[in-house]
């Protein structure tokens, strides 16, 4: 499996928003994103902090494998 980017919670916000996702809510510092299939994305938002590559594999990889809602 090739290797992650390391990207900012603004840079994994974009690539979801052109994927078809929108702001359903957010809880304190973490933004939850849902699909119109009802798919969820928890993305942790910490302005200019870049974000470790498991991050986003937790949220972003796993969407196209598994069917169910994914939490980080």
């Amino acid at each position: 499996m090739p290797r992650l980017p390391r990207l900012t919670a603004r840079q994994i916000i974009t690539a979801l928003e052109k994927v078809g996702f929108s702001l359903a809510r957010q809880s304190g510092s973490h933004m939850i994103y849902k699909n119109p299939a009802g798919e969820r994305v928890t993305v942790p938002f910490h302005a200019s902090k870049i974000l470790h590559p498991k991050v986003l594999r937790a949220s972003c990889g796993t969407q196209a494998s598994n069917p169910k809602p994914s939490k980080i």
